[in-house]
């Protein structure tokens, strides 16, 4: 680790012609592609997980949601530390870290045990994330050619939720589920490697808010385990009261925390402003909508229509071209009628999505799924870059990176609320796949979003 943090020659200036700006152009892209593939991958293999390891509902949910939420809530203070830091050196840190934690996770010989190594991962993904993007700032100094680096980046996390469930589905049937976990190890190889290649990142002041972030964390974990085990356990058992008793109290003094810090992670102030809480509910609205439908699909596909865990990743395929392809198409429609319709419109189309998923049952034919799955592949990619877009406009550019951090973790956050929703219904009390669950937990997500979508129409500004 030394080594890439330190190397023996190191340039002050990344330059175009040293094609060290390429190198972490390429360091920062195989970091944000692995922390994606490893969501999308994870969801394909988590059949076979618990064939291996004898985890319920409960146990598969976890998997997901340890990552997911650890991802969230880090992602709130992540920022700072890599300004602290510098982000090659941060960046250095997640990619070490979320490494070893695909190790422990390929040997781990317990649900118990893999879900901590994916607490470890998930919180790793959240300094990648950021220092990534920051190591692309910092390696290209004219804004057009950063714009399409950015593009590049952003382009490669769309690719990795089209390759994620066929690389799961590929090594799952062919060498386990623990190979998901092991592709990470030469990928983190290569990344440090190509570290060593870059310039060093100057490091500037940036102060950690530690209690507004154990707090946030103790908020969301505690609403997680009440949510996922309150399907298992019973809504009323005591687990689960006091899981949403250290939820709320955690939320009180989170709040508490950022009023009294003198740099808080998350200014009150912002969230005063409409324009930003409406955007965060959307974000919430729209991850849950598609990473719920995703869970659910990758469990659909194998538990009850009996597929591969091959068959089942190809079936994700087309919706993972049909995001790219939106994605690309959305700030083009958006420059030309205006980031509010786009923002109305695709929240629409997603909670439409959700609906047309109802009669979904364990016959219907296949075709009819992939077409009823285009809602939501068109809804949520036509609506996020908009929305991001409104965001950063909405607030002071010293609050951009803020107002994005917190903007991604409500995104995250609303992911594995949907997961721990879906979870608990499925399961119908017991260890099989329920359809009535799947379907009380599609109708449930299409109502939030239809209240997104209201909100949106009626708060948003019009220009």
């Amino acid at each position: 680790m030394s080594a890439v943090l330190d190397p023996p020659r190191v340039r002050t200036r990344t330059s175009p012609a040293s094609g060290g700006s390429s190198v972490a152009l390429v360091a920062a892209l195989l970091g944000f592609t692995v922390i994606t593939i490893d969501v999308t991958a994870v969801n394909i293999a988590l059949p076979d997980i618990r064939d291996s390891l004898h985890g319920g509902m409960a146990g598969l949910q976890w998997v997901v949601d340890a990552y997911t939420l650890m991802f969230a809530a880090l992602m709130l203070s992540a920022g700072a530390l890599a300004d602290r830091a510098g982000a090659r050196r941060a960046y250095a840190w997640g990619v070490g870290l979320f490494t070893a934690a695909s190790l422990a996770c390929a040997l781990a010989p317990g649900i118990g045990s893999l879900i901590a190594a994916r607490v470890a991962q998930g919180g790793a993904a959240a300094i990648v994330m950021p220092a990534s993007l920051a190591l692309i700032r910092q390696a290209y100094d004219d804004p057009r050619r950063r714009a399409r680096a950015i593009a590049l980046w952003t382009v490669g996390g769309s690719v990795a939720v089209a390759v994620g469930p066929v690389l799961g589905g590929v090594l799952t049937e062919t060498a386990g589920w623990r190979a998901v976990f092991l592709l990470n190890l030469p990928v983190g190889a290569l990344i440090l490697a190509l570290l060593t290649r870059t310039a060093a990142s100057p490091r500037r002041p940036a102060p950690l808010d530690l209690m507004g972030q154990v707090t946030a964390v103790l908020a969301l974990a505690g609403l997680a385990f009440a949510v996922i085990e309150g399907g298992h356990l019973g809504w009323t058992s005591a687990p689960v009261l006091a899981a949403f008793a250290v939820a709320v109290g955690a939320g009180f003094a989170f709040r508490a925390a950022e009023k009294r810090h003198r740099a808080p992670m998350v200014p009150l102030a912002l969230l005063r402003e409409r324009t930003v809480t409406v955007s965060l509910a959307i974000g919430f609205a729209v991850n849950a909508g598609f990473y719920g439908v995703t869970f659910l699909l990758g469990l659909y596909y194998q538990q009850l229509r009996g597929m591969t865990g091959v068959e089942a990743g190809l079936m994700f395929v087309p919706l993972a071209v049909l995001i790219t392809a939106t994605n690309l198409l959305s700030p083009r429609v958006a420059e030309r009628f205006g980031r509010r319709p786009v923002i109305v419109i695709g929240q629409a189309v997603l909670a439409l999505a959700m609906f047309a998923l109802l009669p979904l049952g364990a016959d219907t034919p296949f075709w009819l799924v992939l077409l009823l799955l285009v809602p939501t592949g068109l809804g949520g990619a036509f609506a996020v870059p908009a929305l991001t877009a409104q965001l950063m406009d909405s607030v002071p550019g010293e609050r951009a990176g803020t107002a994005s951090g917190l903007l991604n973790s409500l995104r995250q956050t609303g992911g594995a609320m949907s997961v721990a929703l879906f979870g608990a219904l499925l399961a119908g009390g017991g260890s099989g796949f329920s359809l009535a669950g799947m379907h009380l937990g599609l109708l449930v997500t299409g109502l939030l979003l239809c209240v997104t979508t209201a909100l949106a129409a009626w708060l948003l500004p019009r220009g």
